[in-house]
């Protein structure tokens, strides 16, 4: 997973509060509506509606083809420089969209009009809006090429800076064999999100948000279950972003010369929360998706910035301060797992499991797919975005922790830009961390509040909505709160890569690989229940004639499938013991880190 993700920047949002969780919540409104009035929607139905949709937009998509015309290099170079505003007439050409671009002639762009077609009908019975017009809306808003949609998953996942410390771990058998295989996993776990998406999505019942899986095919506790754990991954993400750029002024206040201590630890991480909680105040990001296109740059020159310094040897200093390596031993690489004393993250297998976790935290992303596909114009192609974008991926990995890896050996650190021995380079790479951090944090804490607002203290505790006035000031007050916890957690437990490997086992992975393969268990043994020719869904009465139900009718769907299934319910099981044993390194660790006096809760040594 990124250090930085600024995918969902570059879906032109507009508030980060409305962001993915707040589409999840606009998703589910539909089917809270319906429910409010007696009627719960069935799996079926969604499926039913699905296949419409599937349906209407693969002949959109053949028009819109021949609409477009011949690809050249001259328009693709042209298109990917746009506003984007030619693509979106382009659809809704296709689409027939002159009743809702005329219903809403006075907005300067299309995001208003479409969105207040599309929440209308949630919102209040039908506001004049027709089903066409309501479809014409839905389709108007998903404009996104397959290459784009590679792009922002490229700029969603990529984090190479943990590569290197992996592979120190791992050494580099093992290091390959695990990022191959958390590569091709991640990959399956994509290609299961993608399937039920579009057995699961429609324009009469859009999906957007990781919750909606769960919600549509276990109910609203599973989503709410999931959000939760969506906030909490969240917040410890803010907290690492406070720990590692704290780590980062602290390296920058020390200077050149580098034998005093800088600034005190927890000034640098409260510099760091300060800004953080200011930025945070902040109700609108409209129109800058090219942060996306910055961060992406941003990372390229820190990994440039790495292989460009290994020259000059390792960061002996930081990585004493960190691990209590002592400095200047010869540089040794393994084949096979570092013996005793030869790696940083712990001996023998402890080592390996938390050079796992952070491979595990390196393909982190599952949760932004479903806004992904939510956003594109044909969803079929979704797979060559994810393939495409998870070969990419794997091959910065691997080059990038084999590369650093054999120059710096035991000595690789995490982040690798803090294990930079020369200070001009180190601080050059530290401020870019600074600002694409500052970037991520900011978001991730708006989405994380908003999960907490919304599944907390809107719906259990009765807070207003958040676009009235007094759920305005009601944000205002809690983004400081949220940020000072998010520093409390960071300054509390100053071991980064420790923690960065305890949010990969217990969320990452989680989000991942195991979720997913719920999600797929659930969904091919509901889809395969059903019996062609003799149930069918009747949009007349909204009803769905079962011919069974319970323990028969479950036995059907996983039989139709059952190894498929069986292995689907072998790879949850080995996604749990993974985490439980990710978590189990990582806290044992974290134990003999402070048990050792190497790491120190809010102390105003550095811990590098």
């Amino acid at each position: 997973m990124a250090s930085i993700q600024p995918a969902n920047l570059a879906l032109e949002g507009g508030d980060p509060r409305k962001l993915s969780v707040e589409a999840e919540d606009t998703t589910t409104n539909v089917a809270r509506a319906r429910h409010a009035e007696g009627r719960k929607i069935s799996f079926e139905e969604y499926m039913h509606w699905a296949e419409i949709t599937r349906a209407e937009e693969r002949e959109a998509n053949a028009r819109f083809i021949a609409a477009r015309g011949r690809r050249t290099l001259k328009n693709v170079v042209k298109g990917r420089f746009s506003t984007g505003r030619t693509a979106h007439e382009a659809v809704l050409d296709v689409n027939g969209a002159s009743s809702v671009s005329e219903g809403n002639a006075g907005e300067k762009g299309p995001g208003n009009g479409v969105l207040e077609a599309v929440d209308s009908p949630v919102n209040t019975a039908h506001h004049g809006v027709t089903e066409a017009q309501r479809k014409t809306a839905s389709r108007a808003m998903r404009t996104a090429s397959w290459g784009t949609i590679f792009y922002l998953i490229t700029t969603d996942i990529l984090g190479p800076t943990g590569a290197p410390w992996a592979f120190a771990q791992m050494g580099y058998g093992p290091g390959i064999a695990l990022y191959t295989v958390f590569g091709l996993m991640s990959y399956y776990s994509g290609w299961i999100l993608w399937k039920i998406y579009l057995g699961l999505d429609s324009d009469r019942f859009p999906l957007r948000g990781y919750g909606d899986y769960f919600f549509r095919l276990f109910g609203p506790s599973a989503r709410h279950f999931i959000n939760i754990g969506q906030s909490l991954q969240l917040l410890l993400n803010v907290s690492l972003l406070v720990l590692s750029n704290g780590q980062s002024i602290s390296q920058i206040s020390r200077g050149s010369v580098g034998d005093n201590m800088g600034l005190c630890f927890v000034a640098c991480m409260l510099i760091f929360m300060v800004a953080g909680l200011i930025l945070g105040q902040i109700r609108t990001l409209q129109r800058l998706g090219w942060l996306a296109n910055l961060s992406v740059w941003m990372t390229v020159t820190l990994v440039l910035l790495c292989v460009g310094s290994v020259g000059y040897g390792p960061n002996y200093e930081a990585v004493e301060a960190s691990f209590g390596l002592p400095p200047n031993q010869p540089i040794q690489t393994y084949a096979g797992t570092p013996p005793p004393g030869m790696a940083t993250g712990g001996v023998g297998f402890v080592a390996s499991l938390n050079g796992l976790n952070v491979a595990v935290y390196a393909y982190g992303g599952a949760l932004l797919f479903a806004a992904l596909l939510a956003e594109m114009r044909h969803p079929m192609d979704f797979w060559k975005s994810l393939l495409i974008a998870e070969i990419f991926i794997y091959s910065i990995y691997v080059f990038f922790g084999i590369f650093i890896y054999s120059y710096q050996g035991q000595y690789a650190y995490n982040p690798a830009m803090q294990g930079i021995a020369v200070y001009s380079i180190q601080t050059g790479a530290n401020v870019l961390s600074l600002i694409s951090g500052l970037i991520a944090a900011v978001l991730y804490s708006n989405i994380g509040l908003k999960v907490v607002y919304v599944e907390i203290f809107h719906e259990l505790l009765g807070f207003p909505d958040l676009t009235t006035r007094r759920g305005k000031i009601w944000w205002a007050a809690l983004v400081p709160l949220y940020w000072a916890i998010a520093f409390v957690v960071g300054a509390a437990v100053p071991q980064l890569s420790y923690i960065v490997g305890l949010v990969g086992a217990l969320f990452i992975l989680s989000f991942t690989y195991t979720f997913p393969a719920w999600l797929a268990v659930g969904y091919w043994i509901k889809k395969d229940a059903m019996v062609a020719g003799e149930e069918r869904f009747d949009p007349a009465t909204n009803t769905y004639n079962y011919v069974d139900q319970g323990w028969k009718r479950w036995r059907r769907g996983f039989m139709k499938k059952p190894i498929f299934n069986s292995l689907n319910i072998l790879y949850f099981l080995g996604a749990m013991v993974t985490c439980a044993l990710g978590c189990y390194s990582s806290v044992e660790s974290l134990r003999q880190a402070f048990a050792s006096g190497i790491a120190n809760s809010l102390s105003c040594t550095p811990p590098l």
